[in-house]
């Protein structure tokens, strides 16, 4: 009966432990400039390659897609078509390696780019 209960705790426990999450390590902290910066110990996976849809309308500017930081994992987030800013380009998301961890900078217009 004792031996029968012992199997059945750890039976218990294997269960109990394999329903938990471990998400990579990673936080939010600020550049340079005040914009928030993913930081994390995982490496954002191999580009993904997006088909364009038809340009909305002339003069349309690609936005591409990039992969996001979200819940302890990398996300694509898909590219979309934007209007173009007068005097401003596109600076795209990247992520970048920061003393030894992978940061992701995010995009935006920036003038002059």
């Amino acid at each position: 009966m004792l031996r029968l209960r012992a199997i059945a705790a750890a039976v218990l426990s294997m269960l109990a432990l394999s329903a938990c999450v471990v998400a990579p390590a990673g936080y939010y902290a600020d550049d340079y400039y005040g914009s928030p910066v993913a930081v994390t110990d995982v490496a954002p996976p191999a580009p993904y390659y997006e088909t364009r849809p038809v340009m909305p309308y002339a003069g349309a500017i690609w936005i591409s897609g990039y992969w996001g930081w979200h819940s302890g994992r990398h996300h694509w987030v898909p590219g979309y078509w934007d209007r173009p800013r007068p005097g401003y380009g596109w600076r795209p998301h990247g992520w970048y390696r920061q003393d030894g961890r992978w940061a992701l900078r995010g995009g935006g217009w920036a003038r002059g780019y």
